[in-house]
């Protein structure tokens, strides 16, 4: 009986709390969520860093990206080339910076087509019960294979161009969230308000688009970031491998593939931009993760 005053105390008290944690915004609630481990808020920050450098990168170079310079070929990190020049006497600080901005590009591009491909057919697949099994089916398929043997198949089919890398590669990821926006479909479906609007006479579109999609925003976020990782690496294996963006374009893993032959004179032309592409997949990597956290409801808590 001496522990009831105190267990009435702490009731407000919990009360206070619940009603001060749902006063919050969504994404208030996300955020603090999101930035709850110090690792998170580093990658973010990182991340953030870099998409600036991607985005200011035409004007922000300290040299030209294209201009070559016969007699200061590949010449060491400096204090005038704070990353050393290439085989043709190019600034490597100034292409690491634009190939910040195209392989992010391609990256982005990506994930737009991936996502929205993904979205209509794990939509239907998960929607209309008839479409269901040959959706799968075709996405069994594609996964079937490891992604870079089949972006490489799409590239030699389609030929080496910017636009060519992002639709081979939206093509390839596609049946990544085609199988999550599915499988989160599949649990939405049966949900009371969507069998409410059947029964209220809402056509399927309106339920698909205004009662199922919304639900489905968390699952496909954290996909695409995971997509946007992945991407910058295979377009880099694909430069590597010379099937992807044309060597003339600069981008991280073009960069890579013209310094194979100088790599054991010159180690920082493949050193640099090899480092700009580890920071930025682990970077993703990382927030992808913290985001997955913090859109679970099993892990929400009242904080």
């Amino acid at each position: 009986m001496a522990s009831l005053p105190a267990e009435q105390s702490a009731a407000p008290a919990t009360s206070a709390a619940v009603a001060k944690h749902r006063s919050r915004s969504p994404f208030a609630l996300l955020m603090r969520r999101l930035f709850r481990r110090p690792l998170v808020v580093v990658a973010f920050a990182l991340l953030l860093a870099i998409l600036a450098v991607a985005v200011v990168a035409p004007w922000a170079t300290p040299y030209n990206p294209m201009k070559m310079d016969i007699l200061g070929r590949l010449k060491p990190p400096s204090a005038a080339h704070w990353f050393g020049t290439d085989e043709f006497g190019r600034d490597v600080l100034s292409r690491v910076m634009l190939g910040a901005r195209l392989s992010l590009l391609v990256g982005l591009l990506v994930v737009v087509v991936s996502t929205v491909l993904g979205t209509l057919m794990g939509l239907a697949a998960g929607y209309v019960r008839r479409l269901d099994g040959p959706v799968m089916r075709l996405t069994d398929a594609l996964m079937a294979f490891p992604d870079i043997l089949l972006a490489i198949a799409f590239m030699a089919a389609l030929g080496p161009s910017l636009y060519n890398v992002v639709l081979a590669l939206g093509i390839v990821y596609t049946p990544r969230v085609a199988r999550v926006v599915r499988a989160a479909a599949l649990v939405v479906r049966e949900m009371p308000y969507v069998e409410a609007a059947t029964a209220l006479g809402a056509t399927s579109p309106r339920i698909v688009f205004l009662h199922i999609l919304p639900n489905l925003v968390s699952p496909i976020l954290v996909q695409a970031t995971f997509i946007f990782a992945y991407a910058i690496l295979t377009e880099a294996a694909l430069s590597f491998l010379g099937v992807g963006v044309p060597p003339t374009t600069p981008t991280w893993g073009n960069m890579i593939a013209g310094a194979q032959q100088y790599f054991q004179q010159a180690d920082w032309l493949i050193l640099f931009p090899g480092f700009a592409i580890v920071l930025t997949v682990l970077s993703l990597q990382i927030v992808g993760d913290g985001l997955r956290d913090a859109l679970d409801p099993r892990l929400q808590k009242v904080t």
